[in-house]
């Protein structure tokens, strides 16, 4: 994906947008960014941006082990974790 530059509140040179664009990813190095806002003020620039979201795995910690996924355990893991009970976040009444 190529990432989106705009400039608003006036024009700059494309040196200088390039400019930016470089300061902002060596911020982050090695992320993608999906778009580069620069908006300008006067003397001022402001400058936002959006990173592309990172995969990752969920980590979980099941029956004391820490695993990703469950194909590595064996039928009896396996049922150990159908059997256990699963805690949930309930209706809760505010008071006032």
């Amino acid at each position: 994906m190529n990432t989106t530059v705009t400039v608003t509140g006036g024009s700059i040179p494309q040196q200088e947008i390039d400019a930016y664009v470089s300061y902002v990813k060596d911020k982050y190095p090695g992320r993608k960014f999906s778009s580069i806002d620069i908006k300008l003020d006067g003397e001022y620039v402001d400058l936002s941006w959006q990173l592309e979201p990172e995969p990752f795995e969920r980590i979980r910690r099941i029956t004391g082990y820490l695993v990703g996924t469950l194909d590595r355990f064996n039928d009896a893991k396996r049922a150990e974790v159908e059997d256990r009970v699963k805690h949930g976040i309930g209706n809760f009444e505010t008071l006032d």
